[in-house]
Order: structure tokens, then C-alpha cells, then sequence
């Protein structure tokens, strides 16, 4: 009876032993509570995010005006490259001062689309569109700028928007061209061809730029972009010196230091954050908005005249801006 006694024993030490490794089981539960923070975090990020492209919009909005003010006094390739050599500097000093290190190779070469289409070839082809129209109709560029960023960004990184999306950006895309067309006369210029260009250049220099800052950040981004074309910018701006006119008045001095600052580089860099944050198709969307504001800071800047059909186009584009938000995918 006592050598039947041990042998049942071990037999019941390993029943014993059998539910110990089960026990963390009970243990999974707390892992939901875990999620919870991590589920309103995008919500939080994705707040953050409209508002940095918001800002980056409302910094872009103010370019053409800068540029005609700066054209008052230079010349168009000095205020491009002189523009650039600016925001590079500026850009260069923030790299160094907090060592950041050198791209991955594998980034240089979306680097390259992002200086040539928001550093050298949007800024470039607008200004000579600038000279011979008006910021009324240089809008038609910003106008379309959102739905062609949108589609360029779906063909390149696969992006998916739903269908309420695309009817919406559509329909905000329609009524911004609509209102400019109308307020240009409906005329076609030479100066169409360096718009429509410039949109194409600048939709691919947002859509790459909007892909880096996933994996750097968006100051980064325009950082690297805009020292990519230093060298470029600096012996543009030696020749163009030498064969146009420079002259720093009150006016081409402002339009200058702001189309450098404010726009090349401040509002590029809360604009990659931003659409790092939403995503480029529906950051790009709130630049509907664009056109009527740079319209609204030409009344108070150069004196052109506030048409009646502003308010009615700015509440049909808040709306789509609105649904494009909210769309799904």
C-alpha cells in the first residue's frame, strides 16, 4: 500500500504542475486596456496633423502675393534663386546645429523630386507666369493642385480613397476653377503653360515629400530638398544678378525674406508634418481653400478687387473640405 501510495504520487505532482503554465492566461485581459490609449492617439495625431497642413496652407496662400511684391524690384531668376540660396541657408544652419545625419541613400532620390518640384520648378515657372498675369489667374494652378496632388499620390503610394472623397474633391475642384476661370475672362495666356507645368512638378514634389516624412521628419524633408539645390540656386542667382535688375524697395525686400521664410521653408515644414499625420490625399484637399485666400490677401496687399462670388465659392469649398476630412480610406 505504501509503494502504491509513492507511485501515485508523481502522478499527481504533474496534474499539479500541468495548470501552472496556464495561469498567465488569466493574465491577457489587461492587454485591451492597454490598446485604448494607442486607439486615440491617431485620433489626437490625426487633429494635429489637419491643423499643421492648415497652417502650411495659409503660409502658401500668401506666396503669390510675396512674389508679385518681389517682383516690384527683381527680377524673376534672381527672386527664385535667390529665393532658394535663402532657404537653403537657413535650412543648412538648423541641420548642422542639431547634426543631423546624412539621408539613407534609398531617400535621395525622392529628395531630388521634392527640390526639383517645390524648391526650383513650382516657385520658378509661377513667377514667370506672374509676370505677365495676375494672381487671380495664377489661382487656376492652386486649384487644380489638390486633385491632381491626390491622384499622383494614389498612383504613387497605393493610397485608396473612398468614392465620397473623390465626388467631393471633384466637386471642390470644379467650383475653385470655375470661380477663377470666370474672374480671368475665361482667356488662355502664354502663362498657362508654366501654370499647368508648374502643377504637374509641384503635385509630384508634395506627393514624394509627403511619403519621406513618414519615415523623417517633415523639417527634414524641404531641409535636405532645399540643399540638394544650393548649389544650383547659388550659381543661378550669380548669372541672374549680373543680367537683371535688383532693387531692394520696401516691397521686393518683404516679398523676398517672406516667399524664402514663410513659404519655401516654414510652411513646407508644417505642411510634410501634416500630411505625414493624414495622409497626402486628404492634407492635399485643404488646399482648396488656397485660391480664395490668396484672393482675400490680394484685396489687402495689392489692391485688387474683392469679386461678390468669393463668399459663395468659399462656403462651397469649406463644405468639400469638410466631406474630404471625414471620407473614409
Amino acid at each position: 500500500m505504501t509503494a502504491q501510495d509513492s507511485a501515485t504520487r508523481p502522478k499527481r505532482i504533474a496534474v499539479s504542475e500541468a495548470p501552472a503554465p496556464a495561469t498567465p492566461t488569466p493574465a491577457a485581459p489587461p492587454a485591451p486596456a492597454a490598446s485604448a490609449p494607442a486607439a486615440s492617439a491617431p485620433h489626437g495625431s490625426r487633429r494635429t496633423g489637419t491643423l499643421l497642413a492648415a497652417l502650411g496652407v495659409t503660409a502658401f496662400s500668401l506666396t503669390f502675393p510675396a512674389t508679385a511684391w518681389g517682383l516690384d524690384g527683381i527680377g524673376p531668376w534672381s527672386l527664385v534663386t535667390l529665393r532658394g540660396a535663402l532657404s537653403a541657408l537657413i535650412a543648412g544652419g538648423c541641420l548642422l546645429a542639431l547634426r543631423v545625419p546624412v539621408p539613407h541613400r534609398r531617400h535621395w532620390a525622392g529628395l531630388a523630386v521634392v527640390g526639383a518640384g517645390v524648391v526650383v520648378g513650382f516657385p520658378l515657372l509661377t513667377t514667370l507666369a506672374l509676370q505677365t498675369s495676375t494672381t487671380a489667374h495664377a489661382a487656376v494652378v492652386v486649384g487644380l493642385l489638390p486633385l491632381t496632388t491626390a491622384v499622383l499620390s494614389a498612383l504613387r503610394t497605393g493610397a485608396r480613397p473612398s468614392r465620397m472623397f473623390w465626388a467631393a474633391a471633384l466637386t471642390g475642384a470644379t467650383a475653385v476653377i470655375a470661380f477663377t476661370v470666370q474672374q480671368s475672362g475665361g482667356a488662355l495666356s502664354a502663362a498657362d503653360l508654366y501654370l499647368f507645368g508648374a502643377l504637374l512638378i509641384c503635385a509630384a514634389g508634395y506627393t514624394e515629400g509627403g511619403r519621406l516624412a513618414r519615415e523623417m521628419p517633415g523639417w527634414q524633408v524641404i531641409g535636405w530638398g532645399l540643399m540638394l539645390c544650393l548649389p544650383l540656386n547659388a550659381v543661378g542667382a550669380v548669372i541672374a544678378l549680373q543680367h537683371e535688375s535688383f532693387q531692394l524697395t520696401g516691397h521686393s525686400t518683404a516679398g523676398l525674406l517672406y516667399s524664402a521664410i514663410g513659404s519655401q521653408f516654414l510652411g513646407l515644414v508644417v505642411w510634410y508634418r501634416g500630411m505625414a499625420a493624414i495622409g497626402v490625399p486628404k492634407a492635399s484637399q485643404l488646399q482648396l481653400a488656397q485660391p480664395l485666400l490668396t484672393l482675400v490677401w490680394s484685396v489687402f496687399l495689392l489692391g485688387e478687387h474683392l469679386p461678390v462670388a468669393a463668399p459663395l465659392t468659399a462656403a462651397a469649398v469649406l463644405v468639400c473640405i469638410a466631406v474630404t476630412q471625414r471620407a473614409r480610406g
